[in-house]
């Protein structure tokens, strides 16, 4: 990805409770984007189920 994690854009590497608040944190700010299954550093990773 070209792109780095910002206040707008965040990357998860799966689903896990903590991404609820990413989600809340774009709902009270500008906005944003979530992309799963990319790491920190935006290299695509296999996408586990999370708990």
């Amino acid at each position: 990805m070209a792109n780095k994690e910002s206040q707008t854009i965040e990357y998860k590497q799966s689903w896990r409770n903590d991404c609820l608040k990413a989600i809340s944190a774009f709902a009270n700010s500008d906005g944003g984007m979530m992309i799963i299954g990319l790491d920190d550093k935006g290299v695509i990773k296999e996408s586990q189920r999370g708990q």
